[in-house]
């Protein structure tokens, strides 16, 4: 018998929300902070990929864990990517053709423009991350190691973009973006070092 009512009480509470100014407010956050949302959460999305490889140190569980939050942030990351594009749209800070085909926006195509070809190539990442399974076989493999890598190449384009495209970034934004800059750059060297030494090209 309340049925009825929901629909009445939603664009009640709809009403009021753009009357307050709530909507303009949210707008105005999304404007600057989902992209740094986004980049944050693919950076912890990176870290943890690389932490979920380790066998140093990380027992089977830990790595599972780790695995497990990779996907998570990854998720959080997509989401917060897909909440910055349309608040640019939709603030005229660039169009839908431009947010669509890289190098393409009229005032900064080559800023804009990597930072579309960074969330194709982490979508594609996601999805083929999401169906790991169907990759079976050493070529196939191969071709999914090869594109999961292709996502560190994509989060140093989004940090260009993400530092270079909009308002100059605060202090407090640089100093998280150096932070996981020089974490994944550590988390990477030591990982490559690991894996020189399980081939045997180090003593």
């Amino acid at each position: 018998m309340l049925r009825p009512a929901l629909p009445a009480a939603l664009l009640l509470f709809l009403a009021v929300v753009l009357h307050s100014g709530a909507m303009d407010a949210l707008l105005s956050f999304l404007d600057f902070g989902a992209g740094v949302l986004a980049l944050v959460s693919l950076s912890v999305t990176v870290l943890w990929g690389l932490a979920a490889t380790d066998r140093m140190v990380l027992k089977s569980g830990h790595r599972l864990l780790a695995q497990a939050v990779h996907r998570g942030t990854g998720v959080a990351g997509l989401g917060f990517l897909g909440l910055h594009i349309w608040a640019k749209v939709v603030q005229g800070h660039t169009d839908a053709m431009a947010a669509a085909v890289p190098f393409t926006d009229g005032a900064r195509p080559g800023l804009i423009g990597l930072g579309t070809l960074a969330a194709y190539v982490f979508v594609a990442v996601a999805v083929t991350g999401a169906v790991r399974g169907a990759f079976t076989g050493i070529t196939a493999s191969r071709w999914w190691r090869g594109l999961h890598m292709s996502a560190y190449a994509a989060w140093g384009l989004a940090l260009v973009h993400g530092l270079r495209a909009g308002r100059p970034a605060a202090g407090y934004a640089l100093v998280g973006y150096a932070i996981c800059l020089v974490a994944v750059a550590v988390r990477l060297a030591l990982r490559m070092r690991d894996s020189r030494r399980n081939t045997g090209e180090l003593p």
